[in-house]
C-alpha cells in the first residue's frame, strides 16, 4: 500500500483470515499466525489498533493479525496478538460495519512480573463461547501446580459485545 492510498477498514479486515471454529489460542499459535498471515503495516496499526489500546504503546511492541471470526453478520470480530515486554496478549476486538469499536477484551496470553508467570489459553467454540483457562507459576517453582488453575467463560454476543458468561 503506497502512502497516497487512503487507509481502508476493509483492507485492514482482509489481513485477518476467517478461520473455522473451534480454535484454541496458545502461546505457540502466535508463531504460526506470524508466519502465515500478512504483516500489519505501521499505518494500519496506527489507524485501527493503537486507538483501541488502553495503555501507551512503546516502539518495541509488536502486533500480529491472527484471525477473523466467521459469520458475524452485524459486526466484525478480529483477534490480534500484542507482544510487549513480558506481556503477550490475544485481543478480541469487535467493530461495527462502519469500523467503529464495539468491544475489546484480552482473552489469552502470557504475563510475568518477574516473580509470577501467568498463562491463559482460550478456546473459541462455534457458538462463540470462549473457554479460558489460566494458570500461575511462581518464579522459584520447580513444577506447575494444576490446583492454581482457574477457568471462566466469555461469550461473544450477536451485538458484538463480549461478556462474561454464566455457562460452565
Amino acid at each position: 500500500m503506497n502512502s497516497n492510498q487512503k487507509l481502508n477498514f476493509g483492507h485492514f479486515l482482509e489481513i485477518f483470515p476467517e478461520i473455522s471454529l473451534p480454535i484454541t489460542l496458545t502461546e505457540e499459535s502466535a508463531t504460526a499466525f506470524s508466519k502465515t498471515n500478512e504483516p500489519l503495516s505501521d499505518a494500519l496499526i496506527r489507524e485501527y489498533i493503537l486507538p483501541i489500546e488502553p495503555e501507551e504503546i512503546d516502539d518495541l511492541t509488536e502486533f500480529v493479525a491472527c484471525l477473523r471470526i466467521p459469520q458475524t453478520h452485524g459486526f466484525f470480530a478480529i483477534i490480534y496478538w500484542k507482544a510487549a515486554l513480558l506481556n503477550y496478549q490475544y485481543v478480541l476486538a469487535t467493530f461495527s460495519k462502519k469500523g467503529e469499536l464495539i468491544d475489546r477484551r484480552v482473552i489469552a496470553g502470557t504475563y510475568s512480573d518477574g516473580d509470577t508467570l501467568v498463562q491463559s489459553v482460550a478456546t473459541i467454540e462455534e457458538d462463540w463461547i470462549i473457554y479460558v483457562v489460566t494458570g500461575k507459576t511462581s518464579a522459584n517453582a520447580t513444577s506447575y501446580d494444576a490446583s492454581s488453575s482457574k477457568s471462566f467463560n466469555l461469550e461473544l454476543l450477536a451485538t458484538g459485545e463480549i461478556i462474561k458468561s454464566d455457562a460452565d
